[in-house]
């Protein structure tokens, strides 16, 4: 058994292989790996003995589920509508442009980001806001988002 499958099945079997803790399952292993894979999803039908459809239904059902491998920093743009009438799309945009994403792709190429969208962070008042790792950072302009993407890839570069 591949380490994801391991730590998966820990996971799982840490809930006593209970059909009740679905939702709580499929966190916790998103939470370790940053996303559900084919392989996963599976796992957890046949441990839990239910249906792979129904799993893969849930993790398509709830958006907070990603079936995709996401970067190691993910960027979250508020899209609701205080954010947006204060131009949280153009920073949207221009992460989209630098990141140099195209289509439905929302992970970067060298795998450092993923860029999404959400209905509302909760924090109109400091709108437009973006989170990168779920720190909050409130007033955002494109200029200033690019800083901070700016930022996070020097220290990344100084650590590697």
């Amino acid at each position: 058994m591949s380490n994801e499958l391991s730590r998966a099945s820990e996971i799982i079997e840490s809930y006593d292989c209970d059909q009740s803790n679905l939702i709580a399952i499929m966190q916790e292993i998103q939470a370790a790996y940053k996303y559900l894979s084919e392989e996963v999803l599976t796992l957890i039908a046949e441990k839990l003995n239910i249906g792979t459809a129904k799993v893969y239904s849930v993790a398509t059902f709830y958006e907070n589920f990603s079936l995709e491998a996401k970067g190691r920093h993910v960027i979250k743009v508020c899209a609701g509508t205080a954010c947006h009438v204060r131009k949280s799309q153009p920073i949207y945009d221009a992460i989209y442009e630098y990141l140099g994403l195209s289509g439905k792709k929302k992970t970067s190429a060298d795998g450092l980001f993923t860029l999404e969208t959400v209905a509302c962070l909760g924090a109109c008042g400091l709108s437009p806001v973006m989170t990168i790792d779920g720190e909050v950072h409130a007033k955002m302009t494109p200029e200033a988002a690019l800083a901070l993407l700016e930022e996070i890839r020097g220290k990344e570069a100084a650590e590697a």
